[in-house]
């Protein structure tokens, strides 16, 4: 057998004639090894990656969701119903306040109104919602917080629902432990609708009665308060006898409230 020396190498010459594997095709009498087929790996991965989407999804609207939350701690949001104005070219009327802006007479008739045990709950009335959890027709206004209610304008939808109930809870909760209860009103008080694009107490004060918020007197206050389950309907400067009866009630039950807004103090 022929020895080829390059320098201090010895290397057998039918060494050189042979070709490395996968050079090109075997010879005569040698068996080609079997090709491995290779995976299409993006299409393996597909699914697998579709379904990270699909989990990532519920964890970045939690994610978004916390970090609005502390944004609004300091910041006034707008409600979904005036983004959705502004969306399609609508006017909003509203100029955003703080509670030391808007007349105590307003803060008792809301709560007096819509949620007399606000300082008592932890964003949800679980003692209301259980007696209106099964009713035939549908989630029930009367088992809703003045927290759930604002959650319910600044991150959700509106109209009647299981599901956009269901979700309330949650972010009713986590409302009352990062806002309180005093930036939770604030925020009510300004992206409430008390009219067709008229958003918070001060656009509603001087909308319908031509003064500022702070401004308002006890029958005015329980007029606002009394629209306040359909402001589109009902009118707090042309108010008929249905929300002038409203009103006179609401007016007797601030009475009751009024020495239970302790948590509102600063």
């Amino acid at each position: 057998m022929a020895l080829v020396r390059n320098g201090s190498d010895a290397v057998r010459g039918d060494d050189l004639s042979r070709q490395p594997d996968g050079a090109g095709p075997p010879r005569a009498g040698e068996r080609g090894r079997p090709l491995k087929r290779v995976a299409p790996t993006g299409r393996r991965w597909r699914p697998r990656r579709l379904a990270g989407l699909v989990l990532l999804l519920p964890i970045g609207v939690v994610v978004l969701t916390l970090m609005l939350a502390l944004v609004y701690s300091a910041v006034t949001p707008p409600s979904t119903l005036m983004l959705g104005r502004w969306l399609t070219g609508q006017p909003v009327q509203r100029t955003a306040v703080g509670l030391d802006a808007v007349s105590p007479f307003l803060v008792q008739a809301v709560i007096a109104s819509e949620d007399q045990r606000f300082c008592a709950h932890d964003g949800v009335d679980w003692a209301a919602l259980r007696t209106v959890v099964d009713d035939e027709e549908g989630p029930s206004r009367g088992a809703s917080t003045i927290t759930m209610q604002t959650v319910k304008n600044v991150f959700l939808w509106p109209g009647r629902s299981y599901i956009r109930k269901a979700l309330e809870i949650p972010l009713a909760l986590l409302a009352d432990a990062v806002w309180g209860k005093r930036r939770t009103l604030e925020i009510y008080l300004n992206v409430a609708e008390w009219g067709e694009g008229i958003y918070g107490a001060e656009a509603a004060a001087r909308h319908w009665f031509r003064k500022e918020a702070r401004d308002l007197s006890r029958g005015e206050a329980a007029l606002l308060a009394a629209t306040l389950p359909n402001p589109i309907a009902r009118s707090a400067g042309k108010p008929s006898r249905g929300v002038r009866a409203a009103a006179g009630r609401i007016q007797n039950r601030t009475g009751q409230v009024e020495g239970l807004l302790g948590c509102l103090r600063r």
